[in-house]
């Protein structure tokens, strides 16, 4: 479904990702970690053409990133961002109906849709569809968040460090969430500092350093048993 070709993205001279290869396969659940600043956000924000690569090339179901027209690619991936970036001045259902809106949905399909998603993520449109973002807690504005990227039935979803914002009271509900997601065969990318949720939900994982691929593998190979000594230094501190 997705696969990295040599990718390098420069900035200023330097390697935010530095010849990056990888393959993601249809309805696989891989986890993407690294330290803060080691070119995961990147990594998702390719995908979607949100940054051009500066060398290689990204391939998304078939075909080149560059040869895609850049609003149908976005269509059909969902993307949810560590903030929840709801408008605010749109209630719950509006805002899950904004790109259904876009593409032409007949109104009563995009209700329907909008409604089953809500159910589907435990806040059901009878108590919270006509709700403000500033009437819900960050648990509930992120699967609200999470919902409206589900509403245009992507066939990729990219997770980057949904939780970060998160008190920890809410960041249990959310992952749960996502948990049940990744199980309906969704392709999933998911940048997470969570790493029980990793070893959890992974079918792959790859550590990131310094923009490269530093190691990969299943999850209970890598946290168990580390080949790379930074991989090794990256789970000492944070195990």
């Amino acid at each position: 479904m997705i696969e990295y070709r040599d990718v390098s993205v420069l900035r200023g001279g330097n390697a935010i990702l530095d010849s990056v290869t990888l393959r993601i396969g249809k309805g696989e659940r891989v986890a993407y970690l690294g330290r803060s600043g080691a070119g995961k956000t990147t990594a998702l924000k390719v995908i979607n053409g949100l940054i051009a690569p500066s060398t290689g090339d990204v391939i998304v179901d078939g075909t080149s990133i560059a040869q895609h027209a850049l609003p149908s690619l976005r269509r059909r991936i969902g993307y949810v961002l560590q903030q929840p970036a709801l408008f605010p001045h749109r209630n719950v259902l509006d805002n899950i109906a904004t790109v259904p809106r876009l593409l032409g949905w007949e109104d009563e399909r995009i209700r329907a849709e909008a409604e089953r998603l809500l159910e589907q993520l435990e806040l059901p449109a009878a108590t919270f569809g006509a709700r403000f973002p500033r009437m819900l807690s960050g648990g509930q504005q992120q699967r609200v968040a999470i919902a409206r990227s589900l509403a245009m039935r992507p066939s990729v979803m990219l997770f980057d460090e949904v939780t970060s914002a998160l008190d920890p009271e809410t960041v249990k509900e959310v992952l749960i969430t996502i948990r049940d997601l990744v199980h309906d065969g969704l392709t999933c990318v998911l940048v997470t500092h969570e790493m029980g949720f990793a070893r959890e939900v992974a079918e792959h994982v790859y550590f990131t350093d310094d923009g490269g691929i530093v190691e990969h593998g299943k999850p209970a190979q890598l946290f168990a048993h580390p080949e790379h000594a930074r991989t090794k230094a990256f789970l000492d501190q944070i195990l």
